[in-house]
């Protein structure tokens, strides 16, 4: 108990010194009656706040015991007892008592009169700036207000008594302004049509119907979105995924679709009233970055955040291979045109060809120096085009694993790619907020759409031939292939 009590007191010393050495630090700003006054504070609060520093070890480290005291553990008499130390109780009282008496001085200094003197010297330094001051003898305080003096016409002064002034030059005019011209204040944008049942955050996907007559949109709103393009109206919101959606596919017959998202869901659902027919979960495997699906209908390939790629069974509802080959999240996938391969790029930029059969990777290359985004297959199922967060598209030989081509112009990731039916014009959209057609014979670019709203997500070509575009802005646009100003064929809902 003596230890413990010891202990208690080494911590009460310790904040006993901590305020002398804060008086100190007043001290030697100045504060209080005088620099005299101000160093003597200083000795003794710096004495005062050394002694209780060094009482508060002492007593912690237990070197100022008091009386004896005996373990009763240990026998009193014989070879086993202890010999207790005999104390030094001087010494803990003069330890002890001169910390006390600083907390009195500490008292006695934050009450004492001249706490207060540097408010007042403050108040009398106010005073001498605002106050003239009185001629010697005079009191200031019962001196009248001097009497305003009247206004006297001036005396005219005697032919002696005038003297000729200097003659003085008038004034130089005033260099003259240099002539100005003001920039007007930019335009501001005309405000962007809006209607309720649009997407409310940024449209991601964009697929067009086989018969060309509708499409389907994916939001970060969550919600997956059908709409007809020739009555330019919102058939249905199809369904809604529990997290951002990300792709929407319509399946061959014209009659399904597939819908994937962040929660890791892909959804079989039936385009005409949007009944959810069978849900696929990737479980453990993460959410679902990018999917596709074969020709024929029966296959799906998804690439997930946790970089494992997927094959599924749509007719059968089963997972045939989860392929674990990827150490970063998936960014694009793509199934070939014979539907036997597939394709998968990671954020690191790496390249993975598959078997789809077996779920053996065929071929690995690193592409790009960023995540492809955007990935499509040749007819020929052989060359494959893939866009980056490198800011280019690349043509590839799959059997080579050779570049054959590469297309630079976005300053801004690559996001989506689409090609047209056949095989001649590549569509792509970007984050620097464009969309650019490219001749895939020559490489070079033929238009470009600036949406002027934002990052270009999704692009699709409709059924026409011109191109869709969504974004940032929430709307889908139509643009005429050949360039030109886009209408905006649905516009995102009001903010």
């Amino acid at each position: 108990m003596n230890r413990i009590a010891d202990r208690l007191l080494a911590v009460l010393l310790l904040a006993i010194g901590m305020l002398c050495f804060t008086r100190v630090y007043f001290a030697l700003g100045g504060e209080g009656a005088g620099e005299g006054f101000a160093s003597v504070r200083l000795a003794f609060f710096g004495a005062a706040g050394v002694v209780s520093a060094l009482a508060a070890l002492l007593f912690w480290a237990g070197l100022l015991p008091g009386r004896s005291t005996h373990d009763p553990k240990t026998p009193l008499f014989g070879r086993g007892a202890e010999t207790q130390p005999g104390g030094r109780p001087r010494l803990r009282r003069l330890f002890a008592v001169v910390p006390f008496l600083a907390v009195l001085a500490l008292v006695a200094d934050q009450l004492g009169p001249w706490s207060r003197q540097p408010q007042d010297a403050g108040r009398s330094l106010i005073a001498e700036q605002t106050v003239p001051s009185a001629p010697e003898g005079q009191d200031v305080t019962s001196a009248p207000a001097p009497e305003p003096e009247a206004i006297q016409p001036p005396t005219p002064a005697s032919p002696s008594e005038v003297a000729l002034a200097p003659p003085v030059s008038p004034p130089e005019p005033a260099p003259a302004a240099p002539p100005q011209t003001v920039a007007p204040l930019p335009q501001a944008p005309p405000p962007q049509p809006t209607q309720p049942d649009g997407h409310r955050e940024p449209v991601v996907w964009l697929a067009v119907a086989p018969d060309g007559h509708s499409i389907m949109s994916a939001s970060t709103d969550r919600t997956i979105k059908l709409w007809d393009i020739d009555g330019k109206r919102l058939i249905r919101t199809l369904g809604v995924h529990k997290d951002m959606a990300r792709t929407a596919l319509f399946l061959p017959d014209g009659a399904r679709a597939l819908t994937a998202g962040d929660d890791g869901e892909i959804v079989l659902r039936q385009l005409a009233d949007g009944a959810v027919l069978h849900v696929f979960s990737s479980g453990q495997n993460g959410g679902v970055n990018k999917l596709a699906i074969s020709p024929d209908g029966k296959r799906a390939v998804s690439g997930h955040d946790t970089g494992r790629v997927i094959v599924w069974d749509i007719e059968k509802g089963s997972v045939l291979h989860v392929m674990p080959g990827h150490d970063w999240s998936i960014s694009g996938v793509a199934v070939s045109p014979d539907g036997t391969r597939a394709i998968s790029g990671s954020i690191e930029g790496t390249l993975k060809l598959w078997d789809i059969a077996t779920g053996k990777q065929l071929r690995s290359w690193h592409g790009h120096e960023r995540g492809p985004y955007g990935i499509v297959f040749m007819a020929d199922g052989h060359h494959l085009i893939t866009g980056s967060g490198d800011y280019t598209i690349k043509l590839w030989d799959l059997d080579t694993g050779r570049e054959v081509r590469r297309l630079d112009g976005h300053s801004g990731t690559v996001y989506a790619l689409a090609l047209s039916t056949d095989n001649k014009r590549l569509l792509s959209g970007s984050l620097d907020g464009t969309a650019r057609l490219w001749d895939m014979e020559t490489g070079s670019e033929t238009a470009l759409f600036d949406s002027r709203s934002g990052p270009v997500y999704a692009v699709a070509f409709a059924a026409d031939g011109t191109v869709l575009t969504g974004g940032y802005d929430r709307t889908i646009r139509d643009w005429p292939a050949g360039g030109g100003d886009a209408v905006v064929l649905f516009p995102g809902a009001p903010e």
